[in-house]
């Protein structure tokens, strides 16, 4: 443990090339899913907070993935004309549209899923259990920032 205490540039380098290599690759399998559909990876990442977070309103959904109302906009429209997620009028405040999964969202959200779920999965089922803790709690800290 003391060796990463004195992480040099280049071990931090090699770190974030390691995670750009991940998230290419992690994010790659779903891509040809998504260009059936004329999608990007925006309209995944959105269907996926809306999965995560059934009722999320437009409000945090803009806030957890860091966009402008605009950009989400085109987005959102894409995806309830392909009848992939449905807003719902707020009982409590008329103003707020909660967003859900359409049926056919959650059927195209699954395909997409699967397609990402063998890497990670094989890499998580590789990897010794407090490996995986240990990592878990690495990107949760540089998501934090801490």
């Amino acid at each position: 443990m003391k060796d990463l205490l004195y992480l040099k540039d280049d071990q931090i380098k090699e770190f974030i090339q390691l995670l750009y290599y991940a998230y290419r690759e992690t994010f790659s399998d779903p891509r040809e899913i998504l260009a059936k559909k004329f999608f990007g990876l925006a309209h995944l990442r959105a269907l996926h907070l809306i999965e995560r977070n059934p009722g999320i309103n437009l409000g945090e959904l803009i806030f957890r993935l860091k966009v402008t109302k605009q950009s989400l906009n085109r987005v959102l429209r894409d995806l309830i004309s392909n009848k992939m997620i449905k807003q719902i009028q707020d009982d409590s405040d008329t103003r707020k549209k909660n967003l859900f999964l359409d049926k056919e969202g959650k059927i195209f959200f699954d395909l997409l899923y699967n397609s990402q779920k063998k890497r990670i999965f094989n890499a998580l089922k590789n990897s010794s259990s407090d490996s995986v803790i240990k990592f878990k709690g690495v990107l949760k800290k540089i998501i934090d920032g801490k």
